[in-house]
């Protein structure tokens, strides 16, 4: 079988070729076919799924930044350092919200990498969907995981892509997961296409999904 690749059309939907499966927020499983187009201009009638609408507002999937404002920051603790590369968080609070003594947003450095124990830190951070954070054990960088290829459709979020599926028509960040990322679905995010919270900002919603 072809490998799974996500295509990103030029100023139009993603093209997820040989796929399967693809779930909503919900846990539902979505119908694919073997390519599957789904929106990222956000304005679409039948979400996920892309409805053409991307050609009459006047979408564009080019980026409006390039991220080079923003660099990868590592915090070296006592037995573990943590990695963080704010130009791609997808902003979902899965690290401060789950474990705060290590991660605060409203502390400098908003990390601690001896907050917690090192069990605890690798267990929030294998959370993160859009592959901003990793951790260096004793040198080695642990950047990715092993799963199957899979698309979630997070709530009223980016679509979150594991399992190493190839992305075309996009530049990887150096240092950047290609075993898990996000995928804008709003059409506002300035690093497009991956998501960069911008769904925050501008309030998107998607209720059936």
């Amino acid at each position: 079988m072809t490998n799974p690749a996500i295509e990103c059309a030029p100023n139009g939907p993603y093209l997820v070729k040989n796929l399967d499966p693809l779930r909503n927020s919900k846990g539902d499983s979505l119908a694919t076919k073997p390519v599957t187009a789904l929106c990222r201009c956000g304005r679409s009638s039948t979400k996920p799924f892309c409805d053409g609408t991307h050609k009459n507002m006047g979408f564009t999937g080019e980026r409006s930044t390039d991220g080079g404002n923003v660099k990868r920051m590592s915090y070296e603790g006592r037995r573990i350092t943590i990695h963080d590369d704010r130009g791609i968080c997808a902003h979902a609070g899965y690290c401060t919200e789950g474990l705060r003594a290590v991660f605060d947003s409203e502390r400098k450095p908003w990390i601690d990498p001896d907050g917690a124990s090192v069990e605890k830190v690798i267990a929030i951070i294998r959370q993160c969907p859009s592959g901003a954070l990793s951790y260096s054990l004793d040198g080695v960088e642990h950047l990715d995981q092993t799963r199957a290829p899979s698309i979630t459709v997070t709530e009223n979020g980016p679509y979150a892509v594991v399992g190493g599926v190839r992305l075309v028509g996009a530049d990887m960040r150096d240092g950047a997961s290609t075993e898990h990322f996000t995928l804008c679905r709003c059409g506002a995010s300035k690093n497009k296409p991956f998501c960069d919270g911008s769904h925050w900002e501008i309030g998107f919603k998607d209720d059936k999904n």
